[in-house]
Parts: C-alpha cells; structure tokens; sequence
C-alpha cells in the first residue's frame, strides 16, 4: 500500500533548544495535521555571565525537564538539536567561535555532551541556520531550490539551504552575511576583527550609534528608542533606518548574484523596526540587482517565534527514520530521557551577528536620497537552578524567539 502526503506516518516528536543570550528555550516537537507543533516548551534565563559550562548545564537540564513531559504526553522524543549563537563546526558538533554574548561558549562540545546526558542523538546548528531550516520545512521558504536567511538584530547573520538542506561550508560558517563587505563601512573594525562589513551600518548597535551622533540632544540607548522616533515622525530617525536597511540591501545584492535565490527570508528586531529599513533593503535591491534576478522575492519570517525551535526540531530528525529509529547507534526510541543507552559515536554558523558588538559609528553606505520625512514605508546544575516558566497546560506562552534579534 503507497503511503500518500495525506496518509504519510506522523514525523516522531523531537527535542529542539534555542540556546541565546539572555534565555533558553527547550520544546518537544511534534506534528499536528502534517505540521510541526512545540507540544511543551519550557524557558530559563541563559546564566551567559556564569560561562559557557553553566550554559551548558542550564540547556541540558532543561531540555531534560522537558523531554520527561513530553514523555508524560505520550511523545517521548527520539532526537535532540539545538540552534544556538556562536559559530557551529561543519558537522554540527562543536561550538568553534562565538561572541562575548555567550562568554567561554567556543569550544563546547554541545552535542556530545548532549548525547551522553540526554541519551538521545544530537546535532547542532547556528541559530540563523536553525531559523531558515525551520522556514524551510514549515515557513515562508518551503518548497524552495534555494533559500537565504537574514536576521538583523544586535548583529546580522545569515544563512543559506539549497533544496530545503542547509549549506554549513566547510568550516560551518556558510552564510555569513553580515561580514559581507560594502561601500561607506571602509576603516570601520567589525568585531570579527576585520573591517569595512555590513554589519557596521546596518545592525542595531551602529545605527543607535549613528542616531546618537546625528541628534546629540536625544536620549537613544537603543535601536528601540531609534524606532518609536521614528514613529513619532521625526526624519532623522528614518533616515538612519533607511540608511541601515539600504547597507544590508547592497550586500543582498550580491548574494542574490552569486546564488539566485527563490526567496529571502527576513526575521529580526531591525525588520521590527518600522518599514523604514525594510524600505531601505528593497531599494537598494532594486539599484543593484541584476536585472534578470531584480525579481527576487523578499518576505518576513512566517514561523517568527518558533523559527529556531521547529528548524532544530527537523535537523534532528535527520537523524532518525520515520519510525523513529536512530541512523546511528545510539538510543531506541523507546528509551526515556535519561534512561541508560547507548551514546553514538562523536563526529567532527553564520550567526545572529555579533551581540557584543561595539556601537562605534561608521561611515554610511551611499543611499541616494533616502526617504523623505514622514515616509511610511554538562554537569547537573545547582539546587537553585531557575525554574522554567510555563503557560496553560504545562506550555509556556510564546515569545519572540532571541534568534530575531534586539532592535
């Protein structure tokens, strides 16, 4: 008997973790109706101050908490992935960089560590990357050939998949849109150490900066005070998104040359910002796009708080059969969380952006005009561990997921 989309076996639930900066994020993955659905999700502050082997305690003690509801629901998973900040190696294992978001977060063998806690088989993505898989198997980017992922926030990051499949690289930072260099960003040091990157004009750090300097007499801490100027009308303030948005416009140029996309993927809190800097993106796209490829098509984010967590989840079940059962030797799929198994073996990141970085301002990239004012447009964590919030019926309310950046 052929089994049809309609009739296909239901993908076995899995574990997902959104490892960020301030919190984390542990969720059992379902499928309801052929989509995938967070069945229980459980969040904790991220002890980032504490170092990287606290960070790492918190995320598996709560994706523990939550694999044993979920087993208590009957959807005991079979899998774990996780999307985290920093820079992921190319065999989603090991964290191989990462910013001082997450202080002592290089080096962690996340999926090690995870596989010999949890008893379940791990792997690792990005959390950008982790946001355009989950875009790719439920979003705005399914059924694509080629996808790009762009996340503008504290930093910007980026990611690509071709036929729905995320390209790592060869050292896993495929994607790295925000170290994409562009014109007006010249002598500017971008926290990778390198200079002249997109990121320093249109991340939310340098345009707070750059509002800063240009209206001295205003308080604006942050890209959020930035905005709701920019709400209230003045034209300072959306000229500096503007002029951010078309920064990151010019380098998606040439990314749409190199790869020609079936769609970009925009998620983040500078996308939030007003439509000022996704005007700005859009104009930029469109003076220096290849005429043939000037059509590419540019949408939000359709998963939004669930991007990471569901984009972890389907990398996970890459590891299993549909039956559930494991590719590698590892744990059955019957075993609990926790319960003995056998752990498989170790194998062997473009990224939010740079969350640390610095808000020095830059030179801006050559925005013709701009918009005129007013245009719309691994050890068992401490008997005071946090306790994880929860919403009604053990499910804890969604929350803008970190992976979209602060503004």
């Amino acid at each position: 008997m052929s089994t049809t989309p309609e009739h296909r076996a239901p993908a076995p639930p899995v574990l997902a973790v959104d490892i960020g900066g301030t919190k984390t994020t542990a969720a059992v993955v379902t499928e309801t109706d052929g989509r995938p659905l967070p069945a229980v999700r459980l969040t904790v502050p991220t002890p980032a101050a504490d170092g990287g082997a606290a960070v790492l305690a918190a995320a598996l003690r709560l994706a523990r908490l939550a694999a044993q509801e979920g087993a208590a629901l009957g959807a005991a998973p079979v899998a774990v992935g996780f999307g985290t900040a920093g820079v992921v190696d190319a065999h989603g294992r090991e964290i191989v960089a990462a910013t001082s978001a997450l202080p002592g977060w290089a080096g962690t063998e996340l999926a090690a560590a995870a596989e010999r806690e949890l008893r379940l088989p791990a792997t690792v993505l990005n959390d950008v990357q982790a946001f355009l898989a989950g875009e790719c198997a439920a979003g705005a980017a399914r059924h694509t050939e080629v996808a790009v992922g762009v996340m503008a926030g504290t930093g910007i990051g980026g990611a690509v998949a071709v036929g729905g499949r995320l390209l790592r690289g060869a050292h896993g930072a495929a994607g790295h849109l925000g170290h994409l260099p562009v014109p007006g960003a010249e002598g500017t040091t971008c926290p990778c150490g390198a200079a002249g990157h997109v990121e320093a004009l249109a991340a939310g750090p340098a345009m707070a900066a750059e509002a800063r300097h240009r209206l001295p007499h205003r308080h604006l801490p942050d890209l959020r005070a930035v905005a709701a100027l920019a709400k209230a009308g003045d034209p300072v303030a959306q000229s500096v998104l503007h002029s951010g948005g078309y920064a990151l416009g010019t380098a998606l140029a040439g990314v749409v040359a190199g790869l020609d996309p079936d769609v970009i993927v925009l998620g983040g809190g500078a996308t939030a910002s007003g439509p000022w800097y996704e005007t700005g993106l859009r104009a930029a796209l469109a003076v220096h796009t290849l005429p043939l490829l000037a059509g590419v098509r540019v949408v939000r984010s359709a998963l939004d708080a669930d991007a990471v967590l569901i984009g972890a989840a389907a990398e996970a079940r890459t590891l299993v059969g549909t039956a559930g059962i494991p590719r590698t030797r590892g744990p059955q799929a019957g075993d609990a969380a926790g319960a003995p198994g056998t752990r498989p073996p170790t194998a062997g990141t473009a990224g939010r952006g740079n969350p640390g970085a610095a808000e020095a301002r830059a030179p801006r990239t050559a925005d013709p005009g701009g918009p005129p004012a007013g245009t719309p447009a691994a050890e068992a964590g401490p008997p005071h561990a946090a306790v994880p919030t929860r919403g009604a019926r053990g499910q804890r309310a969604a929350e803008p997921s970190e992976s979209a950046g602060t503004p």
